[in-house]
């Protein structure tokens, strides 16, 4: 009998709490639709829904949010590029010689928040260990704090890497396993996010990841793709770009972006004899378009 007195007093408490946390979180959601995640009121929410359920995902992903939104100030900065991090200026006029200048908006942080921030979500890991998408949330700061520097993402995303070979219980994101695949694909992206802010170091954060990722999974010729496309367009280095994209297409004698791309290399190297070669094979597997576009080039070639 008093096991079961036990047992009863246990649910009571845990649907108190349940229904005190469901109260909090319609509050978050009301106020973050109405002023956004860091806007008036929702600290206090977070602050008593913390006391209420101390790990209930969506609030600890709320306080991240919060100070991560709270760190940030908005500014106008002018770059003589036409790319700047991966963006297209908001602005762009002509300086008293006729040059043009570029101006783009970008987020600066406070450091004092931006590190209760990292802090926040060090503790939805620490709470949800196996939740990939609280890992992310960490990668995503430093990207957006280290802009073209990304040496605490790199070594970051590189850590999480060898935490996935390594894991010993199932990995989720919003609920759903992450598998092989998945997180191949969600590394990817990284990848594809050094590449596009264009830096000195985020070229080469991108060829590290990229080249962490192969060793890890040696079927997926993406990754062999972005080492070719880093000695392509970061080094102008043809000669290794060509050796990368080739593996590929020893693998897969379709792929559409290792061919493109010698196709590229050739016509940087004005090497008519390579470009031909890779043009035939545009021919063979490119789609239609690209297709007819080689046959007009070879062509013109001959």
């Amino acid at each position: 009998m008093r096991r079961i007195l036990l047992s009863v007093v246990f649910l009571s408490v845990a649907a108190a709490v349940y229904a005190q946390s469901d109260r909090y979180e319609q509050r978050y959601d009301l106020l973050v639709s109405q002023f956004g995640p860091a806007g008036i009121g929702v600290e206090t929410v977070l602050d008593n829904w913390e006391k209420a359920d101390s790990t209930n995902a969506k609030m600890l992903l709320g306080r991240f949010s919060y100070l991560f939104t709270k760190a940030q100030r908005s500014e106008i900065v002018t770059m003589p590029t036409k790319k700047y991090l991966g963006m297209d200026p908001v602005l762009t006029l002509k300086d008293s010689l006729g040059a043009d200048v570029y101006y783009y908006q970008i987020n600066e942080f406070d450091d004092e928040l931006y590190g209760e921030a990292v802090r926040a979500a060090d503790k939805a890991v620490s709470v949800w260990p196996d939740r990939l998408d609280f890992r992310f949330l960490k990668a995503n700061a430093y990207i957006a704090y280290e802009k073209e520097s990304p040496d605490m993402a790199l070594a970051y995303l590189k850590g999480l890497a060898d935490g996935y070979a390594s894991r010993k219980g199932q990995w989720t994101y919003d609920d759903e396993a992450v598998d092989d695949a998945f997180f191949q694909d969600a590394m990817q992206e990284y990848c594809y996010s050094f590449y596009s802010i264009g830096s000195p170091a985020s070229y080469e954060a991108f060829l590290s990841l990229s080249q962490t990722m192969y060793g890890m999974f040696p079927d997926n010729t993406g990754y062999l793709n972005n080492i070719g496309t880093y000695y392509l367009i970061a080094k102008a280095d043809y000669k290794n770009a060509y050796k990368y994209y080739n593996k590929v297409l020893k693998a897969v004698p379709d792929d559409y972006t290792a061919i493109k791309n010698c196709i590229i290399a050739a016509r940087k190297q004005k090497n008519l004899k390579q470009e031909k070669k890779y043009l035939e094979m545009m021919m063979k597997y490119g789609p239609e378009i690209e297709k007819a576009q080689a046959q007009a080039r070879l062509l013109n070639m001959k």
